[in-house]
């Protein structure tokens, strides 16, 4: 679960970082299945997600099997953050899974705005705290929370995901079976 700290710096430093993509980029149509970055290649964009939405695939080191590690919806940031700022390889997929437009600027370009001054260097420091925040837990909660707590984790930070995203994707994200999810639906349900 994604705690929650000083939240009106960051939403301050997120509302900054959401102009410069608009002011400063450029408005992207990706159709479903069109990638952001792929892969093992290099990466080169950071966007703002206006609409949409993008799922985080890596593949299996042995099977080669896709894997969902994360997903970005509207209202948030899509990249794979610091290899765009680096320029190094991407880490993952990141595919449109519905016709998504995004403000998409040059991880290049974003790396020369966070070197303007302080207020952008913090601003920087105060993005990558956060998203190192939502990766940690998300870490920790494959530890400590079980599968159907996980499911409800999710229902909670994104209540209509199961009207957007298909089954096979959201039991990739929380690394179950597709039989497991429809299993822990008919429970949450019948609780009721």
């Amino acid at each position: 679960m994604e705690q929650k700290y000083n939240t009106s710096v960051l939403e301050t430093e997120l509302a900054r970082l959401q102009d410069y993509c608009k002011r400063e980029g450029e408005l992207v149509v990706y159709n479903k299945g069109e990638q952001l970055e792929r892969e093992g290649e290099r990466a080169c964009w950071f966007a703002f997600v206006e609409s949409g939405c993008f799922k985080y695939l890596t593949h299996g080191i042995s099977d080669g099997k896709e894997h969902i590690t994360w997903f970005s919806f509207e209202g948030e940031f899509v990249a794979d953050y610091p290899s765009a700022l680096s320029g190094s390889l991407s880490q993952a997929t990141i595919e449109a899974m519905m016709p998504s437009r995004v403000w998409r600027v040059s991880g290049e370009n974003l790396k020369c705005f966070f070197t303007q001054d302080t207020d952008t260097l913090e601003m920087r420091a105060v993005i990558g705290e956060h998203m190192l925040r939502q990766f940690k837990a998300r870490y920790q909660d494959f530890h400590r929370a079980t599968p159907r707590e996980r499911y409800e984790l999710l229902m909670r930070r994104c209540p209509g995901i199961v009207n957007e995203l298909p089954l096979n994707a959201i039991a990739s994200f929380l690394n179950v079976t597709p039989k497991t999810i429809s299993m822990l639906r008919r429970q949450i349900t019948f609780d009721k």
